[in-house]
């Protein structure tokens, strides 16, 4: 072989081999960056059509009230009519979500009590228990409150209509939700960071 002969050799098999350790490369970093995506959409919420969605990074400006239910549990059905009220008179300053913790309703179960009860608010299936940990939920119903800047101000019951499972008063005599969503709407801190829920527990926390 030639000497000019043995420098295009040489030239070429460096050239491929340059562009086949950039195409390893290139493939790697695609592949770890689709793995990383996977893994931040199966850590988040999912609509009754099987789409991520964090209702954090939605509505920005307003409160967001996560309200974490269960088609079976009765004291979250007593609550509808409640929820869909403040959802309504706090609809300028919040933005109400109803969260479903438990991995065994399907979204044609939602769909059904969503229909059931009238509710007109946005259902997501918290399959991962993602919106579960950032709340400190333990109960259904429970409920979190996040300011504008996405802090969380509130978590806990929605009132003190149940003093404990099965018994509850006439009415409430604390508005502990009311009090967070007005609170968070100002700009200030709600009078109580945290009460305890009466409710039907969520399954399989950790």
């Amino acid at each position: 072989m030639s000497r000019r002969a043995r420098i295009f050799f040489y030239t070429d098999s460096h050239l491929f081999r340059r562009r086949f350790r950039m195409r390893i490369a290139i493939g790697a970093a695609v592949f770890f960056l689709s793995f990383i995506l996977s893994m931040d959409a199966g850590q988040q919420a999912l609509d009754l059509g099987g789409s991520p969605k964090d209702p954090l990074k939605e509505t920005p400006g307003k409160v967001v009230v996560l309200v974490f239910v269960r088609t079976d549990c009765p004291i979250s059905n007593r609550y509808a009519p409640l929820l869909q009220e403040m959802s309504v008179k706090y609809g300028g300053a919040a933005a109400f979500w109803l969260v479903f913790p438990d991995k065994n309703e399907s979204p044609e179960n939602i769909r059904s009590y969503l229909q059931e009860f009238s509710y007109k608010l946005p259902a997501l299936r918290d399959t991962e228990h993602s919106l579960v940990k950032k709340s400190g939920a333990k109960v259904t119903p429970e409920v979190a409150v996040f300011n504008s800047k996405r802090d969380l101000v509130y978590h806990g019951r929605i009132d003190d209509l149940y003093r404990e499972f099965g018994k509850a008063r006439r009415a409430a005599t604390t508005h502990e939700l009311a009090d967070a969503i007005e609170a968070a709407s100002k700009g200030v801190a709600p009078p109580s960071a945290a009460a305890e829920g009466v409710g039907c527990f969520i399954s399989d926390l950790k």
